[in-house]
């Protein structure tokens, strides 16, 4: 990647605030997608990348946070939990802008039908 495609990610990134709405985060992630080269992937290709940012937090949840075996000798191909999460909302981020879909929007009619809902544990 080009310097000057690193610096405006860079300057993108230090804007990103802790305050920042969830509107806000998604739109900085459409720019990096978009600088990135993959603003226009097919949704296809997002999907089977979601996927497979999904299995790789089950696989950095199951090295650290279970007592499930995982082969020692691949240790070092795993990343963390906290890594993996970040992946995962990212290219979910990214599908939601492919299909114009607001995050927050759906969020809170999610949640609203939920509160509905009677939950049994």
């Amino acid at each position: 990647m080009n310097k000057d495609k690193c610096l405006i990610q860079k300057e993108l990134l230090d804007n990103l605030s802790e305050n920042d709405s969830l509107r806000e985060v998604q739109k900085y992630i459409k720019s990096v997608i978009d600088i990135r080269g993959f603003g226009n992937q097919p949704i296809q290709e997002a999907m089977l990348l979601l996927l497979e940012e999904v299995g790789e937090l089950a696989k950095a949840v199951r090295k650290t946070k279970t007592n499930m075996s995982v082969d020692v000798n691949k240790l070092k191909n795993y990343d963390t939990v906290e890594s993996e999460v970040a992946d995962v909302f990212i290219v979910l981020s990214s599908i939601c802008n492919l299909l114009n879909i607001d995050m927050f929007q759906v969020l809170k009619d999610k949640e609203t039908e939920n509160i509905n809902r009677t939950w049994k544990n």
